[in-house]
Parts: C-alpha cells; structure tokens; sequence
C-alpha cells in the first residue's frame, strides 16, 4: 500500500516531538510538510536532513498555515495532526474544519502514543494556559527537591526558533551558554532562572536523545513545559497550574483541559489579585472534573527595586512576550506593579513600534497600553529596543523573567519588576512532593 500522506500543523516545537516519537522511522507515512503557526519567522525553514532520517533526505519543508488549504489540494493529503498548543477549542474545531472541507482526516495524538519513559523519576510542571506562572512555580520546585539532596535536571519545553541542525540536544549550565547558543529573549527568560540556581538546563529538538543525555547527571527530571502543552515524558507526580484570573479557561483551551483533567496536584496561582468570584468558579471547577487532585494555594507578590520611583510617573510597561500575545492577557506583573506603587500614567507605546512590533500590535489589539517583550531572534530584539528609545516616558518598568536590560540597551530610567511564587493556606508543595522524594532517594 501506498504510504499516508501527512502534514503537521504545528508551531516549532509539538509538531517535531511528535514527528520524532511517532512518523519519523514509520514507512506507513510520508510526512509531506509541517506548517507554522503561532511564532514569527519560523516558516520557510526545513526540518533538516541530520533530524528527518533516512526516510527524507532532503528534509522536509516548513510552510506557513495560511497555506493549508493549498497544501492539503496541491499533495492531496490525506491526514493532518495538529501539534501546538494554548488553543481555544473553538480554535481547533475551525482548523479541523478546514482540514476536513478540503477532504483530509483531522487527527490529535494522545499522551500514550507521544510521551517518553525515562529511567529517572519525572515530576511535570505545565499550566492551563501561557502566562500561568508556571516559571516560579518550576523553580520553587526545583528548589524543594535541590534541598533534599537529589540532582535536579530541568527539561524545558522546546523553543527552537533558530538553526534546528545546531539545536537537537543543547545543554544549559551557565549564562554564558546562553550567549554561545545565540538564545532568543523567550529562551533566556526560561532558562536563565533555573541557571542561575544553580540548575542544569535541557532543550533542542530531540528528546528522546536529550532525555538519555539529560539521565546521565540528574537524580530526578523536572519536566518544565511550555504554553499549556503536555509533558513530552511520562510524569511520576503531574502538577498544573490555574489561574483565577482566566477562570474557565481551564475547560475551554487545547490541549490545558487535558492538563487539568490529568493532575495529580493543581496549583492556583496569583491569589493575592485574583477575585473572590474567579476564584470560587475555579474551585467550583475542580471539585467538579478532578476531585482526586490535591489542590496548593499559592499567591505571587510582586518586589520592585526602588519602588518609590514609579510613583506619579509616566511609566512604559514591558510584559512577558507570550503571556500578552497567545496567552491572551491584557496585564501582567508589571501593571500589579505600576498600579501598586502608584505610577501616574501607563505610556502608550504602539505609536512608537517599529517592524513586526507594529505586526503584534494588530494580530493582539488586547494588549492595548503595554509593550510586550517579544524576541524570537535578532531582527526582532533590535525592534523592541528601537521601539523602547523611541517611546517618551519618564521609567520603563521591566516585568520580564529575563532582566532586559541586559539584553538592550535601555537610555530611559528603568526598574525591574521580580516575582517569586508564595505558598499560602495549609497544603504545600513539598508535602504533595514527599511520595515522590522517597521514590527519587531510592533510585538515586
């Protein structure tokens, strides 16, 4: 019989794990071309030879999916899998929709098929959707299971938006490779945290060769998931993250309903601005779809250097890129923080964005007064310092995890913004932890 003809819906990242695990070695399928969504400038690349295997050797093309259609009639497919994450269902249902009036069957992949079984124990951390707090969440327990005396490795979801050749395992163990792998500002504000714990990092593209590299020195995995997207490795203990501040969008985005449902521990976040309503309804949530699920109560303040800066001023807010844009919030840190210590106004910054700022700012006219950091590669990082310099401000207040101004050069007057999560009410974190340290002590 004649192969499958595939395409892969995806946003650099799912789609290549699920081609790796499931379509790569498999000669039921031609995986014709992935499309791209979501990040900017990542059609028009290839999957590259040295990851495709022997079946492409020529690798396969990226296109981008405003060409699906086109796609599916031109190589007549026959399927598509859709492989990205943090999106509505009503989202996913029109994409099927699409796919299926051009003739072609819509397929999801599912945990069983796609998550890899490591020899180590594995602990997940994932979130409902973008934006979550799941960063601090990961580092808090990192920090838990470093105090026990286990060696942690983190494995974070993939971001590879740059050389996928040169990305199929990278390894994270200081800033300085960061600098050496030409991080983008979404790599860095992942990675550098953990690194600066003290923590070893994992990404790339390949993770079944990252996971047995990553085995070699770590006790215990900390699997550190991106967007709301599911683990790429079976977890021992699977901890989500809710935030009441969206509630409802628990039950309403792919694939962080999954996420939900599967927890073993879930997290509310952000507790300390949430509404007593919002967070009712998520509670109600629980108690109604996953009962079983141990839940933690967590809030996260946010600390300003100098804070009596911000007040009465004319203040430029920068705000976590992903957060602001597929994650769909119209705030972050950096406005708790403003509205906090007082600041006079928030400067509107889109009349001053330059390049594809200008683009992000009419795809997600939500984000309305704020600037987010986004810094998927070089031409986009000279954009955003561009567009900082020319915004008239009296601060720029930095609420990304990455300190910016390390990155750009910033000439307004700046102030940095942290946030680190803070466990509140009786459970906690270490005691939803303790099983799973007894089983990592014993292994190790």
């Amino acid at each position: 019989m004649d192969p499958i003809k595939l395409l892969i819906m995806g946003a650099a990242g799912r789609d290549f794990h699920n081609f790796n695990v499931v379509f790569r070695d498999n000669p039921q399928y031609s995986v014709v071309a992935f499309t791209a969504a979501q990040i900017p400038n990542i059609e028009g690349r290839r999957y590259p030879p040295v990851l495709a295997g022997s079946l492409y050797p020529d690798g396969i093309p990226i296109h981008s999916e405003k060409d699906l259609e086109s796609l599916i009639h031109a190589h007549r497919i026959d399927q598509v899998v859709f492989s990205y994450s943090d999106v509505s269902h009503e989202e996913v249902m029109h994409k099927a929709s699409r796919v299926i009036a051009r003739g072609a069957d819509f397929r999801l992949l599912g945990a069983r098929t796609t998550m890899l079984r490591s020899s180590k124990p594995v602990v997940s951390v994932c979130a409902v959707r973008t934006g979550c707090g799941k960063s601090p969440a990961a580092r808090r327990i990192a920090a838990i299971l470093r105090n026990e005396g286990l060696r942690v490795v983190v494995l974070r979801h993939p971001m590879p938006y740059g050389d996928l050749a040169k990305q199929v395992v990278q390894r994270f163990a200081s800033l300085e490779d960061l600098r050496r792998g030409d991080c983008t500002i979404e790599e860095m504000e992942e990675y550098e945290p953990h690194l600066v714990n003290g923590d070893v990092v994992y990404a790339g593209v390949d993770y079944e060769r990252i996971l047995r590299q990553a085995e070699g020195e770590a006790d215990v995995i900390l699997w550190d998931g991106g967007n709301n997207d599911l683990p790429f490795l079976v977890p021992d203990r699977e901890i989500v993250l809710v935030d009441p501040h969206r509630a409802g969008h628990e039950r309403a985005y792919f694939p962080g309903e999954v996420n939900f449902l599967r927890a073993d521990v879930i997290v509310l976040t952000k507790l300390d601005t949430a509404a007593a309503e919002q967070i009712g309804a998520v509670r109600r949530t629980i108690r109604m779809f996953n009962p079983r699920a141990a839940v933690i109560d967590t809030a996260m303040p946010v600390s300003v250097q100098e804070p009596e800066r911000i007040r009465g001023n004319r203040v430029l807010v920068v705000e976590d890129g992903p957060t602001l844009t597929h994650g769909g919030m119209s705030f972050g840190a950096g406005v708790l923080a403003a509205q906090k210590f007082g600041a006079g106004e928030l400067v509107d910054p889109r009349s001053c964005a330059v390049g594809s700022l200008r683009q992000t700012f009419a795809d997600h006219p939500h984000i309305g007064r704020l600037l987010p950091a986004m810094g998927y590669g070089s031409q986009q990082i000279r954009e955003l310092e561009e567009t900082i310099q020319r915004v008239e401000c009296d601060l720029v207040i930095v609420a990304t995890p990455v300190d910016l101004r390390r990155v750009i050069r910033i000439k307004q007057p700046t102030c940095r913004v942290t946030y680190e999560l803070e466990e509140r009410g009786e459970a906690s974190l270490r005691e939803a932890l303790h099983d799973f340290i007894l089983k990592a002590k014993r292994h190790a």
